[in-house]
């Protein structure tokens, strides 16, 4: 037999309930039992229906009002954000368990969007005006960088860029620029283009230019005056005599600016006949009077050529007075030439007609200082100085096809030490050094801050034959593309 008594006290919130539970114990009587008394801790205020007495063993079963139904588990997250529960998990989804009790909770879900990393927004992605500015501090490497990347410029952008490339050093970059704009759909603008024909002859490569000329959709006068321009500064005036024999067939009118740039084509292949057949086509075929300019034009076909005299008769059969611009290129041709008579003559007639074209050759000026040879190797970007090596006792063995001209060593040095000299000049060793760190059949371009010189010339010309090579030298006079042992020059700078 057991007995169980309960005691609940209500107070506000809480509820505290107190149960005793007797069974077979020798100490306890019933008559114990019967006069237990409530503790003082119970409230007095205490209902008698709180306090039950129950002769027989009972469990705790205190029932809620039955006006209050109990409420409903609380249903499963909507979503998955928040803590992983399952159907059989009745806990609280807040209830930090026990075992982290040493751990801080999770904060709770926060529906918005997360924050970016760091207190500065990311920065813009570069634009046209950055690749112009990297352009103006010659960091052209970096512009072609971001073209790569996907960057597309607007068609100034693309023109600024290309006209950034008119040092020959830029070839590279340049092609990679067209590259790019090739892509782009701004390839058909027509004075971008007319930009590339310019820059790439500029740049010695008329394989270039020629590639975008042939790619353009739509061609201007202007076109055709670049590419013949371009073929007659390069020294290929047989290409631009073609290149206007192509523009004839198709029905393009030639102008007066047309016959400059044929006459300095036919200047460049020292074609002399067909200069004149061209000038005189001007008025017969085209009725296009000649101007100073043409004239001019007709006297440098003959003096680069060599034939000064005629040049000279021609001169005294204009049709006018031979202003200074006359004399002063027959002074500049007589002194490529090496007559020193004629320029001196010519120099004189022309400081006669105009004072202010004092030779600066006859201006007593302090001796200039020596400089050394600089040579750039393109592909390599590389830029090598050489100067001139002690004497090597050394003995060199003589080429059957070479022979030095000590006339171009102005040293007062003996005759084995002069031909000696010429085998250290600077062009010589930037193409030894090209030719046995760049692929082989490929065309290789040396830039010389100095002019050729004659030895090295004809030495350079044996070299392309020898290396089966093209070998494009660029001095500071024009540009030399040297060929199965010939010179686009012709033996004329």
């Amino acid at each position: 037999m057991a007995t169980s008594f309960m005691a609940v006290h209500r107070a506000g919130n809480t509820m505290l309930a107190t149960t005793l539970f007797k069974g077979r114990l020798p100490i306890f009587r019933s008559s114990v039992l019967a006069n237990a008394k409530v503790f003082p801790f119970l409230s007095p205020n205490l209902s008698s229906r709180c306090l039950s007495t129950y002769a027989a063993a009972a469990p705790n079963n205190f029932q809620r009002h039955p006006s209050a139904p109990p409420p409903p588990p609380p249903p499963p997250p909507p979503h998955s954000y928040g803590p992983r529960t399952f159907p059989q998990d009745h806990r609280n989804p807040n209830h930090w368990s026990p075992q982290n009790q040493h751990q801080r909770p999770p904060p709770p879900y926060d529906h918005r969007p997360p924050s970016p990393i760091g207190d500065n927004p990311p920065a813009p992605p570069p634009g046209p005006a950055d690749l112009l500015a990297l352009a103006r501090e010659g960091k052209l490497k970096e512009v072609v960088g971001l073209l790569s990347q996907g960057i597309c410029p607007d068609p100034p952008t693309f023109f600024d860029l290309v006209a950034a490339c008119s040092d020959p050093k830029h070839l590279e970059e340049l092609k990679r620029i067209y590259e790019s704009f090739f892509r782009s759909p701004f390839r058909a603008d027509l004075q971008i283009n007319n930009k590339l024909l310019e820059m790439f002859s500029k740049c010695g490569s008329m394989v270039d230019a020629r590639r975008v000329f042939d790619r353009m959709p739509d061609r201007t006068m202007d076109s055709w005056h670049l590419m013949i321009d371009g073929y007659a500064a390069n020294n290929m005036g047989d290409d631009g005599l073609q290149m206007y024999e192509q523009m004839r067939k198709i029905g393009v009118m030639p102008n007066g600016r047309t016959f400059l740039s044929v006459l300095s084509a036919c200047a460049s292949a020292e074609a002399i006949e067909e200069g004149f057949i061209h000038f005189e086509s001007m008025s017969k075929e085209y009725g296009i009077p000649p101007q100073i300019e043409h004239y001019i034009g007709l006297i440098e076909v003959l003096g680069k050529s060599g034939h000064l005299n005629e040049a000279l008769d021609f001169i005294k059969k204009l049709p006018f007075e031979p202003p200074v611009a006359v004399w002063e290129v027959m002074m500049n041709l007589a002194r490529a030439q090496g007559d020193i008579d004629l320029e001196d003559r010519a120099g004189e007639l022309m400081v006669s007609m105009d004072p202010t074209k004092t030779v600066a050759s006859k201006i007593p000026t302090p001796p200039a200082k020596r400089r050394s040879g600089l040579n750039m190797l393109e592909g390599r970007n590389m830029l090598a100085e050489y100067r001139l090596p002690p004497k090597i006792e050394k003995k060199v063995v003589k080429e059957q096809v070479y022979v030095p001209d000590t006339r171009y060593v102005l040293h007062d040095i003996d005759q084995e030490a002069k031909e000696q000299a010429l085998l250290y000049h600077s062009e010589r060793l930037a193409i030894a050094y090209g030719l046995i760190s760049t692929p082989a059949r490929t065309p290789l371009r040396i830039i010389k801050n100095l002019r050729i010189c004659g030895d090295c010339h004809n030495a350079i010309k044996i070299m392309s034959r020898i290396v089966g090579r093209e070998l494009i030298v660029r001095d500071n006079k024009r540009f030399h593309h040297f060929k199965d042992g010939k010179c686009s020059c012709g033996d004329y700078w």
